[in-house]
């Protein structure tokens, strides 16, 4: 028997809005570079989930796990919401070329680290898959941090 093959099209990408005022917030707080900087640009915007991503990668820094875990969580279903909004229907690519789709892509990929530092298994290897799912560039990109 030959090879199974999808024949329903692919979804269209899903392209995230940019928010102008949020990235550069966040570029102001990353003049600071303090916890409490971000954290405002977390609170002032909190859909935005590259301030989520910050926060989650600087608590994975100082060894804070489960900080990191809350962190990347609220990042990931702020962002997920964001996706619904867009048009995404639970399937389909989220580029990672596009950039407002980076934090939420960023926020999933520490969830991934942080469930499987805290020992849930399951969960980081779903949220690894998602994470390729959504766009296998996205892994390569930050499979080193």
């Amino acid at each position: 028997m030959g090879r199974m093959q999808n024949l329903l099209p692919e979804p269209p990408a899903t392209l995230l809005p940019g928010n102008e005022e949020a990235d550069a917030a966040l570029a102001a707080a990353a003049q600071v570079n303090t916890d409490d900087a971000y954290a405002e640009v977390a609170a002032r915007f909190p859909t935005y989930s590259a301030a989520w991503a910050t926060l989650a990668e600087r608590a994975f820094a100082e060894d804070r796990t489960v900080t990191a875990y809350a962190y990347a969580r609220t990042g990931y279903h702020r962002g997920l919401d964001q996706l619904r909004r867009a048009g995404w229907k639970g399937h389909g690519p989220v580029p990672w070329a596009h950039r407002p789709n980076r934090g939420f892509l960023r926020c999933l990929h520490l969830l991934s680290r942080a469930a499987g530092e805290i020992g849930e298994s399951d969960e980081a290897a779903r949220c690894a898959q998602f994470l390729r799912d959504c766009d296998p560039a996205a892994g390569d990109a930050l499979a080193g941090s």
